[in-house]
């Protein structure tokens, strides 16, 4: 189970990114199986990890780089699309709290 801060970034992440791909019938098989192993991935960690997670998706792996453009050519927001607001809610303060 999750604590509260990872819930918190979680809850963020499924509106502005997760659900938009998993509940839509036009998103492929092959995007939504991504989300669903990035979810299991982030749930893995503890708030601060999920905080490093997603920034290394926006720095940009071989194999994040090109799920993002995946996203993008599904017509689907991609990490970098929430940066500002995941920036501002998600800093040390958050983890500190």
């Amino acid at each position: 189970m999750l604590g509260r801060k990872e819930g918190e970034i979680m809850r963020f992440l499924h509106d502005r990114i997760f659900d938009p791909i998993l509940l839509s019938s036009a998103a492929s098989d092959q995007l939504k199986q991504g989300i669903r192993y990035t979810i299991m991935r982030m749930e893995k960690r503890d708030a601060a990890g999920m905080i490093q997670y997603y920034w290394s998706a926006i720095i940009g792996t071989e194999r994040s780089i090109g799920f993002a453009a995946k996203m993008r050519a599904e017509g689907f927001h991609r990490f970098d699309e929430a940066l500002e607001e995941f920036r501002l809610r998600f800093d040390d303060r958050f983890l500190r709290s």
